[in-house]
């Protein structure tokens, strides 16, 4: 009986820890390919609509885009 309670505890710490580490590769993975945007992305693509954009409107686009996170 305890031997069985033993076994299912460390089955859940094991796939604890199993989840954990795949899900933070996974996360790393995703960053790499899909990095979070700045502020040199937004002037650059304000720039190649044709525009020179302020600091003013990045910083403002900026504060829009981590405001609908």
């Amino acid at each position: 009986m305890l031997h069985d309670i033993l076994l299912i505890v460390l089955g859940l710490v094991v796939g604890a820890i199993a989840g954990f580490l795949i899900a933070r590769m996974t996360m790393k993975k995703y960053m790499q390919k899909n990095p979070p945007i700045n502020e040199k992305m937004i002037e650059a693509m304000m720039s190649s609509m044709g525009r020179k954009p302020s600091q003013k409107q990045v910083k403002q686009v900026m504060n829009q885009m981590t405001r609908n996170r």
